[in-house]
């Protein structure tokens, strides 16, 4: 379990280098005491283990940039990859010109997982207005465009990115999932939506699976996040997951199923000594925040019936 003392901890990513696993997260000072204000108090924690259970605390890997710069509010939850030559940090920004309703996209660059550097003083990839809403300071009051998720199906082929976005419009279930591609990590061109819009108000911290041979989307989505019409009464967020087509999708949102937890949230999927299992924060229990992360939840789609593990 990665239960700090004197800090929240929530949003997490996995990343495998040397024999050991890296786990980057958000965390906030607990001494905020309204744990809402964590998002706005906000840095990159770092920490290692041999068995996901063990963690060793490593400096932080990044927090806001000095005023001004278009991430010097808050940056949240991104990725990790090793490039050709270094290891690249994919991270959510937001400025305190725009406050935390524009968000975007940059990266850090790394030698050793340790010491990041910004890549740039500018976003790397941006809402692109044709398929996402996109602040103008108008109609669309806010840009959601968070959590990158950086992978390649294929060691030939192009970098694929997974969003958090919106379809432009009104009413309730326009998030979606964005992609966009890269052949060098730099740059990056923005494509329409891998899931359609309806069920969902945000689909959060996606990652691609592949479990008991199908492919999946792992998402999470919050309470009062789902569109009633799609999920019923009596619905409650967390994790959910969506199956798809390929490696890239694109996924089916309608036919999700939700992880049976009391309050896992931004869970991604991991091998626990050959076992999938989910690893995610503990999120609102009893009314209280409880921000920490527990051993690795097991998970089995081919058992799904006899043990109840969704929804």
């Amino acid at each position: 379990m990665l239960r700090l003392p004197d800090d929240w901890v929530w949003d997490s990513w996995p990343f495998d280098a040397d024999g050991r696993h890296h786990l980057f997260f958000l965390k906030a000072p607990r001494a905020l005491v309204d744990p809402m204000q964590r998002h706005f108090n906000v840095s990159i924690g770092h920490a290692v283990s041999d068995d996901w259970r063990s963690w060793e605390l490593l400096p932080d890997a990044l927090r806001p940039a000095e005023c001004p710069s278009w991430d010097d509010y808050t940056t949240w939850t991104g990725s990790v990859v090793k490039g050709p030559e270094r290891y690249h940090l994919f991270y959510t920004g937001t400025s305190r010109a725009h406050g935390f309703a524009v968000q975007r996209i940059g990266r850090a660059d790394s030698d050793d997982l340790i010491t990041w550097t910004r890549y740039g003083t500018t976003p790397l990839v941006t809402a692109d207005a044709r398929w996402y809403e996109s602040f103008d300071g108008g109609s669309s009051p806010s840009q959601d465009w968070r959590d990158p998720w950086v992978y390649r199906d294929d060691e030939d082929g192009p970098w694929h990115m997974l969003i958090t976005a919106r379809v432009p419009g009104d009413g309730d279930g326009r998030g979606v999932v964005a992609h966009a591609t890269s052949s060098d990590l730099d740059t990056w061109q923005v494509h329409a939506p891998l899931t359609e819009p309806g069920p969902f108000e945000h689909l959060e911290v996606a990652q691609p699976v592949t479990l008991d041979g199908g492919h999946h989307l792992v998402v999470s989505c919050g309470d009062g996040e789902l569109n009633p019409e799609h999920h019923g009464p009596g619905a409650t967020g967390g994790v959910y997951l969506l199956p798809g087509a390929g490696p890239t999708g694109p996924w089916e949102a309608g036919r999700a199923r939700r992880v049976v937890h009391p309050s896992l949230y931004a869970a991604r999927l991991i091998d626990d000594a050959g076992t999938p299992a989910l690893l995610g924060f503990r999120d609102m229990e009893n009314g209280h925040f409880i921000g920490e992360i527990p051993d690795p939840v097991p998970l089995s789609l081919a058992e799904r019936a006899a043990r109840e593990s969704f929804g």
